[in-house]
């Protein structure tokens, strides 16, 4: 993490010493929550809507922090070394560009409607085979969480993956041209974030911000797949830094890169690619759209020389953020994939065709709840998952949740009767659940993240011996 005086924090960060005094203090790492004290660290108070970080910087001295920034329009710090700055947030990120400057990083920055967190854990599994990386943790990708992100990298680090994202226009601007990346990729382009933004090009022009901090020269990797990136890439208003170099990835066979042949086992996929000619890789997830991700992180190692080999034991030390599409076997002899971390139609497909890939002798269940933040047309995305699930051979669907009834609707169009069932109270679910399904089913369990489903998750893990077994 960032280990430097006060008075460089002061002049990285465009901010003044209070006092002279301590100019020489070190000060080692950088903290917003003051629950949570960095003895030795520097403070940064956040002013937000319902809370003001302002008001606990007297407590993290006395709990041990190095100094705090302060804002100029608070008045008086109180007691203790403070850096005077304009804005704190300004202030964390601008220190937080500086301090990735300064170790010379190289930065690779991922963003996209879906698979940007499984894409920058790849990325991360093949390139520390080689380098000495540093990724972004959770969901520490916004305006205050890649500063963070930044801030926390040892000064030894090689590669920076940092994962981006967005609900509105201007947030990925805002993170790339704090990251600065030598490479930019984007995974895809979805329906997520269209109540705010309004239309899937809108999503586009949003994602495609991450080239306006891309250093000259640099590569921008994208999914060739979908047609609105190139469009958007024309658009005299789209920014993007002389001499780019582009790479795409996807299914199609147009793309610079693409699968030559997919099979499917037990705990993942073993595949080929245009790229690899007859060299297979064993890819440990689950779904074709894992293979596509895959793909660009196969392209951003390829860009800093790492391997075949190498790739390949990255791919069998591939360790993901959890609940997504998490294959999790049961004493009680259910197999199920969850995926409960968050949803929109298209990453509900994918998690679909997941499902539809598994031998005919399981029966294929369906657990799927609302997609949450999808705007005016919501309704119309739930039902064309229900008949996208029944066209699948989904052999039964439960639902969750207002917009869940939707999926119901559609998939009753195609699926037998009392194959679909509707619930909105979630134990009474996993009681209809926990009757219904004996041990060899596969249950794929899917919806927003708001809709809690690992509470369900949870349940039919415990639920042994199953009432049906």
């Amino acid at each position: 993490m960032i280990n430097r005086t006060l008075a460089q924090i002061a002049s990285m960060s465009g901010g003044t010493l209070a006092e002279s005094d301590g100019a020489d203090t070190k000060i080692t790492g950088i903290y917003t929550d003051s629950r949570n004290p960095l003895k030795g660290g520097l403070f940064v108070p956040i002013a937000g809507e319902r809370f003001d970080g302002h008001a606990f910087a007297d407590n993290c001295i006395a709990e041990g922090a190095g100094a705090f920034f302060w804002q100029e329009d608070h008045g008086a710090p109180p007691a203790g070394p403070a850096i005077l700055v304009r804005d704190t947030l300004k202030a964390l990120q601008q220190l937080a560009a500086a301090y990735l400057k300064e170790t010379r990083a190289y930065v690779v920055g991922i963003t996209g409607s879906n698979g940007k967190t499984t894409t920058k854990d790849i990325v991360a599994a093949l390139l520390s085979t080689t380098f000495r990386v540093h990724k972004t943790q959770g969901n520490y990708n916004n305006h205050i969480g890649l500063p963070l992100t930044v801030l926390s990298m040892p000064e030894e680090t090689q590669i920076a993956i940092l994962e981006m994202g967005m609900s509105g226009r201007e947030e990925i601007r805002l993170l790339s041209r704090i990251a600065q990346p030598d490479v930019a990729v984007i995974t895809n382009i979805g329906e997520a974030h269209l109540l705010q933004l309004g239309s899937r090009e809108e999503i586009a022009r949003a994602k495609l911000e991450i080239i306006s901090g891309l250093k000259p020269g640099g590569l921008l990797i994208c999914n060739g797949d979908e047609p609105l990136l190139p469009s958007v890439l024309a658009e005299p208003e789209t920014e993007r830094p002389e001499e780019m170099k582009i790479f795409t990835f996807g299914l199609l066979q147009d793309n610079d890169d693409y699968p030559t042949e997919m099979t499917t086992h037990d705990k993942g996929i073993i595949f080929t690619t245009k790229k690899s000619g007859a060299e297979a890789f064993d890819l440990p997830l689950l779904g074709r759209h894992n293979v596509v991700n895959c793909l660009a992180a196969m392209a951003v190692a390829r860009q800093l020389g790492v391997g075949m080999e190498q790739m390949r034991q990255g791919l069998a030390g591939l360790k993901l953020t959890g609940m997504r599409i998490e294959m999790i076997l049961c004493d009680n002899g259910l197999t199920l994939l969850n995926d409960t971390y968050n949803a929109s139609p298209l990453s509900m497909k994918a998690a679909i065709d997941t499902l539809g890939g598994y031998s005919p002798k399981n029966r294929k269940i369906a657990v799927l709840g609302d997609m949450l933040e999808l705007g005016a047309g919501e309704e119309q995305y739930h039902r064309e998952i229900g008949r996208y699930a029944a066209a699948a051979g989904v052999d039964l669907l439960f639902t969750y949740g207002p917009l869940g009834s939707h999926i119901a609707e559609g998939a009753r169009e195609q699926m037998a009767q009392g194959s679909v069932h509707a619930f909105s109270d979630k134990d009474e679910l996993v009681t209809a659940l926990r009757e219904e399904l004996c041990s060899g089913d596969v249950v794929l369990l899917k919806a927003s993240r708001g809709m809690k489903l690992e509470t369900v998750v949870d349940a039919l893990k415990e639920a042994n011996p199953l009432q049906n077994g």
